[in-house]
């Protein structure tokens, strides 16, 4: 493998590079870059940091935050959309018993309840008669 010093490689990154744009039709030069790797290396980076940033600046000044999943850590907002989880969840079981409920009143009132009647059989015991 072939092994490059440090020297060859700083020298490859500073050469200087002419990038030249012409007009297809007449062969005209519109534009003319003199680049070397180095700042084509530098300008990337540096306009991967600004849009990191930018994108970042984004979410946390703005209310886009709310819209990702885990990002809000805040203690008491969890705290509140547990206790109204709680409240919606009873209040959903207390709609459903009343519901129940008012079905039962209706069926005992139109006459045609299949109620369940209590044949457990009561041990009662006999009274003793005192003759006095």
């Amino acid at each position: 493998m072939v092994k490059l010093d440090a020297g060859s490689t700083l020298k490859r990154l500073r050469n200087r590079y002419r990038l030249v744009v012409m007009n297809d039709d007449t062969y005209e030069e519109v534009v003319t870059f003199k680049l070397s790797r180095l700042s084509v290396y530098i300008m990337l980076s540096t306009i991967f940091v600004v849009l990191v940033g930018l994108t970042v600046a984004l979410i946390v000044f703005t209310p886009l935050k709310y819209y990702i999943p885990g990002a809000n850590t805040d203690y008491k907002s969890t705290m509140e959309l547990r206790q109204l989880k709680y409240r919606v969840d009873e209040a959903e079981k207390q709609n459903i018993y009343k519901a129940q409920y008012i079905e039962g009143i209706k069926k005992a009132l139109a006459g045609n309840s299949a109620a369940m009647l209590d044949t457990t059989k009561l041990n009662v015991p006999k009274a003793e008669l005192s003759n006095d």
